[in-house]
């Protein structure tokens, strides 16, 4: 079967520890038409440079050096760069499993699918003990897989019942365990990722993105790797009035997508009670 092209999406910033793992675990998957969308934000360590020693050794590797405007804004220039049939995101931090490009699109391919969603793992590395450099932790790390649909295709309308039982979960909310078309970012100018919002700019795409898909696609198999790391972005203390701004908007993105699907009546005691739950994997 002939590979279509995959544009994979990692935003970059200040990264210096973690980032050739990344970019490693990208090269070696066992899909290999890919492009490798290195975005740099900026950063204020030698992150850049080793995004240029990879680029170096590896012609599907395009870096791109820019001033500092945050994730989301990086996400939507890669977007905008983006040349592939399909998308995919990772972040600096993780890891994605060898197979995981290949199995996503042959699930896209087969299936007609507008969106893949798969399984991830979360990792946790040991603590230091006190005196301990995290160079010298031999201890292992533990392991979680997560995840909530079975495998197999699903309308838009299972879709956002399944959307519904865990709407504040990593699984749904975030971009890195999913596989995107490509034609359907580019065709509406509102699929992007929200430059506005001080986290959850992910969910927003998703949202925005599930408006138009039709043809769903449940891995249960984990292909992503996060790294529960403490000090990420995911660990940074949020301005509570920022949380509740934020909670506000993505109720009426909630709100409006399920009015579309015509199942606002149905789930609306749910979308209520997204407004206090608590974010989680």
């Amino acid at each position: 079967m002939e590979q279509p092209l995959v544009s994979i999406i990692v935003p970059i910033y200040n990264a210096k520890d973690r980032i050739a793992r990344c970019v490693e675990s990208i090269r070696k998957q066992t899909y290999q038409n890919l492009e490798i969308l290195l975005l740099n934000d900026g950063s204020q360590d030698v992150s850049l440079e080793v995004c240029e020693m990879f680029a170096r050794v590896d012609d599907r590797i395009v870096v791109i050096d820019k001033a500092n405007s945050g994730v989301a804004a990086t996400r939507n220039l890669g977007l905008r760069q983006a040349k592939g049939k399909y998308l995919q995101f990772v972040d600096a931090d993780d890891t994605i499993q060898p197979y995981a490009t290949e199995l996503m699109v042959q699930r896209a391919e087969e299936s007609n699918a507008d969106l893949v969603i798969a399984h991830y793992n979360r990792i946790r590395p040991p603590k230091p003990r006190p005196g301990e450099e995290e160079a010298e932790i031999t201890r292992p790390v533990k392991v979680q897989t997560f995840g909530f649909l079975l495998e197999g295709p699903m309308t838009k309308e299972e879709f956002a019942a399944g959307l519904m039982q865990e709407p504040a979960s990593f699984y749904y909310g975030v971009m890195w365990n999913k596989l995107y078309r490509a034609d359907l970012v580019h065709a509406h100018e509102d699929v992007e990722c929200a430059e506005d919002l001080d986290w959850s700019e992910d969910l927003y795409f998703n949202l925005s993105y599930i408006r138009y898909a039709e043809r769903f696609y449940a891995l249960s198999t984990p292909v992503y790797n996060y790294y529960n790391t403490p000090g990420s972005a995911v660990h940074t203390a949020l301005n509570p009035m920022n949380v509740v701004t934020t909670r506000a908007a993505l109720f009426t993105y909630y709100k409006e997508l399920y009015e579309h699907l015509g199942l606002y009546e149905e789930y609306k005691g749910q979308i209520y009670k997204y407004l206090v739950a608590v974010a989680e994997a």
